[in-house]
């Protein structure tokens, strides 16, 4: 076995690995940009080399810092995480020559099916369902427009060396296939250097479901079950489940087999995915093939008790695989939601800045692996689980430079009901602050009737959030509950400022009873009285919450009970009560007495400013190209500009017809959020 293994990249996939390694006593290697001097992953491992500045194309992808790094520190073997060189076969050739084992697919398997033009010949030739496109180069934007008109919109524009939804655009007409054609292209070069489009036809209405796959170097291959990835913001997956609500057994071993073909067919020999578009009638078609360990792996070793991150290292080291496809069972119920550093608000624009407060919730194993890798025969230890993969830690950078996921959280249990409810209640727990961030989102979509009846598509975010994400409303029963819990709350707070000092005389100032509670532009008059480890709320109209916890002043994460049931909640402190945050409501709660509440309904509402006029930068990011000229007119829809950030092109369009009247800002210039990009007549 190797004594030291050096990760070939950053954040919590780093992490992910450096975690394996010394559960197997291998000694870790860290690499870091400037950016990342102070990441978590430098910290976890054994040994850290700087490798350049924060670009990534200046040091995460530079191949020859890495093979120096390897040098310097006499690494043994190399596991690239996934991104950055993961499938990049100039890389694993480097490996090579320099004596140095790659945890990943030989070169050939990489060339192969990192191509996905090459790749999707080879999975028709080796019996596995394609997708109806075309394979061949495409030169410029008006032979994809040619080409897209041929096969029938709509078309999927995709990068061919691309991947994490990057380099590509869906167009339904051909002024969205000439446009998407130069956006992915672009994206493809500065994210790839590898510029090459291909173009295959839109499956409406599509499942995105994937077979995990492990080969050896002696010709075995098994498959690890399926992953439900269908929910998706701009091809970019957002939940993952594992197995999928939708598959049946034998729909299953189908995909597993021809996973497994394709596996053969260019001798593979590591962790690897291939990836399936499946319609309603449970027809599946081969979408691509990842040479690289997935970001949503975690929930395939809960429901299998398999590490595959151990499995990759053996398979680098020579050794056969210790599974046979027997071994291979679907223990439970597994779901991954992934944390990102992007506002929901605005659109899900990337956010970067520091993270003031980064409570997790505490991660809870649902029972030890054995050995083989296998499932105990016993049942797991506990009913449900929670695992957070994550690499940043609370004072910590969002930067600029990289992918926006923070981290990704998973729940496990014996049914997708357990796993699901387990996954609200974690999702409440994460307590993340000083960035954007999606955890109302993700909440949201774990209450959302069609994801709880596994009616999903692709297309799920986009039919179900038309005009984007702007909060979730609550229902007159989670409303109540709330305003019962904030009552009991603000009881307690009210028995802390009565003790506060010069606040008390001889006798103790008496809390008043009554209380009126608004909330979501509701409004209830309700009592609460003292009850032995909580209070009892009573509504005007009779409606009585008992409420228990042990939730104090100050506290920013509310574990409470209202009739026995739990109920957690994120608590900031306003005027006259709290902002709560919770199943993906962002609410003002004010608890005032009945006078309080009398006067505060002849207040006047502030008024926000008018920004109608303006186009404002919605996310940090740099201006890539102005489209339009002042004194021009625009039409609804129009494309005004370009703004690049994470590593993701962005085009702002005109809401409306109108007349520019002046330009603030050039390519290249840097933008902060709300700055003015242009003014409108």
């Amino acid at each position: 076995m190797f004594n030291k293994i050096l990760i070939a990249n950053r954040g919590e996939i780093a992490c992910r690995v450096i975690k394996t390694a010394r559960k197997m006593g291998i000694a870790t290697v860290a690499v870091y940009s400037e950016a990342d001097r102070h990441a978590l992953h430098v910290a976890m491992a054994d040994e850290a080399v700087h490798i350049g500045p924060p670009p990534a194309n200046q040091s995460y992808i530079v191949i020859d810092r890495i093979m120096q790094a390897i040098r310097d520190t006499g690494a043994e073997a190399v596991h690239p995480g996934y991104g950055f060189l993961s499938e990049n076969p100039k890389f694993a050739d480097a490996l090579e020559q320099a004596g140095v084992a790659f945890v990943g697919p030989p070169k050939g398997a990489i060339e192969a099916m990192g191509d996905k033009i090459t790749s999707k010949k080879i999975a028709k030739e080796a019996g596995v369902n394609t997708v109806p496109g075309y394979m061949g180069l495409i030169e410029d934007a008006d032979e994809a427009v040619k080409i897209a008109q041929e096969i029938g919109y709509p078309v999927m524009i995709k990068a061919s060396a691309g991947g994490g939804g990057k380099g590509m655009r869906i167009a339904w007409t051909d002024e969205e296939a000439r446009e998407g054609f130069q956006s992915s292209k672009n994206e493809a070069a500065s994210s790839f250097g590898d510029d090459r489009i291909f173009i295959e036809k839109f499956v409406t209405q599509p499942r995105h479901i994937e077979i995990q796959v492990l080969a050896d170097q002696h010709g075995n291959a098994i498959y690890l079950n399926e992953r439900e990835c269908s929910i998706q913001r701009r091809n970019q997956k957002v939940v993952e489940e594992a197995p999928s609500p939708f598959l049946d057994a034998e729909t299953r071993k189908a995909m597993g087999e021809q996973a497994c073909a394709l596996a053969k067919a260019v001798d593979y020999a590591s962790a690897g995915t291939v990836e399936f578009i499946v319609d309603g009638d449970k027809n599946f078609y081969f979408l691509e093939m990842n040479t690289r360990l997935q970001v949503e792996h975690p929930v395939t070793e809960l429901i299998t008790g398999v590490d595959l991150v151990e499995q990759m290292i053996r398979v680098a080291n020579g050794e056969k695989l210790s599974l046979t496809q027997d071994d291979i069972g679907i223990g439970g119920w597994a779901i991954e939601n992934r944390l990102y550093a992007e506002d929901p608000y605005r659109g899900f624009l990337p956010s970067i800045g520091r993270l003031t407060r980064y409570r997790p919730p505490q991660e809870q194993a649902a029972g030890p692996l054995r050995d083989s890798g296998k499932w105990m025969d016993e049942a797991p230890a506990a009913d449900t689980a929670v695992r957070n993969d994550t690499g940043v830690y609370e004072g910590g950078e969002i930067s600029m430079y990289y992918d926006p996921m923070i981290a990704k959280l998973c729940t496990w249990g014996h049914t997708r009901e357990e796993a699901l409810e387990g996954m609200r209640v974690a999702l409440d727990s994460f307590e993340v602050e000083g960035i954007g961030h999606n955890l109302p989102f993700l909440s949201a979509v774990m209450d959302h009737p069609r994801f709880i009846r596994g009616d999903i598509t692709t297309a799920f975010i986009a039919e179900e959030y038309p005009e984007g994400f702007d909060g979730v409303d609550l229902g007159a029963d989670a409303l109540r509950r709330i305003a019962a819990a904030c009552a009991a709350m603000n009881r307690v707070a009210e028995i802390r400022r009565t003790r506060v000092s010069g606040r008390m005389d001889n006798h103790e100032r008496r809390v008043g009873e009554d209380w009126n509670v608004s909330l979501q532009g509701h409004s209830f008059d309700l009592t609460v009285a003292a009850e032995k480890g909580g209070a009892t709320v009573t509504f005007s109209d009779g409606l009585v919450h008992h409420v228990t916890g042990d939730w104090t002043p100050g506290d920013q994460l509310a574990h409470v009970h209202i009739d026995g049931k739990p109920l957690v909640m994120k608590v900031g402190k306003i005027v006259h009560g709290f902002r709560i945050r919770s199943r993906g409501a962002d609410l003002r709660v004010h608890v005032r007495t009945p006078r309080q509440a009398e006067l505060a309904a002849l207040m006047p509402e502030k008024q926000a400013a008018d920004t109608s006029k303006m186009l404002l930068c919605p996310m940090p990011g740099m201006i890539v190209k102005i489209h339009v000229d002042a004194g021009q007119e625009v039409q609804e829809g129009q494309a005004l500009c370009t703004v690049e950030a994470m590593k993701m092109e962005n085009i702002l369009r005109a809401e409306r017809k109108a007349t520019v009247s002046q330009i603030n800002a050039g390519p290249g210039d840097s933008l902060a959020v709300d700055d003015v990009i242009m003014e409108f007549e």
